[in-house]
């Protein structure tokens, strides 16, 4: 049953909580069940029971201080889905009952040249879901209503929660390649967000063809299964020249590779928050002859606006766009965190509470 809260009840959630900054090779259990306040919604926030959340790398770059949380304890999560359970003073854009999503992006300044131009995401002041404020890896969250959308409708929770960062991220990144429909486009990791992106390549450029570079063989099984034209490791040539390449690996060597596929004035766009840097050896082996001769670009990926949000979220409705999904309890988080560190991965992973 649905609660309102009044500001003189104290109510208390379970969440899955970081302390502190890890090294996730000695640390597997990064994460601490524990009971916390259910938050109160203040102005136009509004407070949802969190259905589902997704798990993305980007909470391992946070556990593990590549971009770190502005708090200790916080809440992780940043692919939230639920239903609206409580209204602040001052909020009147959704009703009790609606479900709705939280995506990475928790707040921006709205008065800087980016908030003003529609790059938000830009912003000095950009704050992220469960980065910069608590997100969804708990019963239990709030957000600013104008920082909120409606989710698709026909979806489960946990098939829609996926769509907030990697579908949306993953879009951004499409929109960035600039491709036109029979170029070719690859893929370097095919994860959760690459596999969404892979769908909306099929309903926009039905004419081009999708090639998938990964590691891993489960990966590539999965991409072919979706219909890549073709997969195969990372640092072999595919078999065509590629007119772009989105990436989403942590790691630099996948992009040395990667540009040596690209044809002449193609581009490379790397949709990760940061690097991993224990292989940044690989840059030395950047030559310029071989990779960025002709013309070629690179471009990176900085977090999303809400219009990125929403057109992908009415892309997704139109498009029947269903990811693939590995769920989880609340209390799994750390054993879906430690795979996605792993690489054990189809699809996106989900928490549903």
């Amino acid at each position: 049953m649905d609660i309102q809260l009044s500001r003189k009840e104290v109510k208390i959630m379970k969440a899955m909580r970081l302390g502190s900054i890890l090294n996730l090779d000695k640390d597997t259990e990064p994460l601490k069940l524990e009971e916390v306040p259910i938050p109160l919604p203040e102005k136009e926030e509004v407070l949802i029971r969190v259905e589902a959340c997704g798990v993305c790398r980007t909470e391992l770059d946070e556990i593990e201080g590549r971009t770190p949380p502005s708090f200790f304890p916080i809440i992780l999560g940043h692919q939230v889905v639920g239903k609206v359970v409580g209204l602040g003073p001052e909020s009147k854009k959704f009703r009790i009952g609606e479900r709705i999503g939280v995506a990475w992006i928790y707040s921006s300044c709205g008065k800087c040249k980016f908030c003003l131009s529609g790059q938000e995401n830009l912003c000095p002041d950009f704050k992220a879901t469960g980065r910069d404020a608590n997100g969804g890896y708990a019963e239990f969250a709030k957000v600013n209503e104008n920082f909120a959308y409606r989710m698709p409708e026909g979806l489960k929770p946990e098939e829609t929660a996926p769509l907030l960062c990697a579908g949306a991220v993953g879009y951004r990144s499409l929109k960035l390649t600039e491709l036109k429909d029979g170029e070719n486009l690859g893929f370097v990791g095919f994860g959760a967000s690459a596999h969404l992106v892979f769908k909306v390549v099929q309903y926009l450029y039905p004419h081009s063809k999708a090639f998938v570079f990964s590691r891993s063989e489960r990966e590539r099984t999965f991409a072919r299964e979706l219909g890549a034209f073709w997969a195969g490791e990372i640092g072999e040539n595919s078999p065509e020249k590629l007119r772009a390449i989105i990436d989403t690996t942590p790691a630099w060597f996948p992009v040395v590779e990667a540009l040596n596929n690209l044809e002449p004035g193609g581009r490379l766009v790397i949709n990760a928050i940061r690097k991993e840097e224990k292989d940044k050896k690989a840059l030395l082996n950047l030559s310029y002859e071989r990779h960025l001769w002709m013309e070629k670009e690179v471009k990176s990926v900085a977090n999303v606006t809400r219009k990125d949000v929403e057109e992908f979220l009415d892309l997704a409705f139109k498009a029947r766009i269903r990811p693939e999904v590995q769920v989880y309890s609340l209390e799994e988080a750390n054993k879906a965190l430690m795979e996605l560190k792993r690489g054990i991965i189809r699809g996106a992973k989900v928490l549903k509470m």
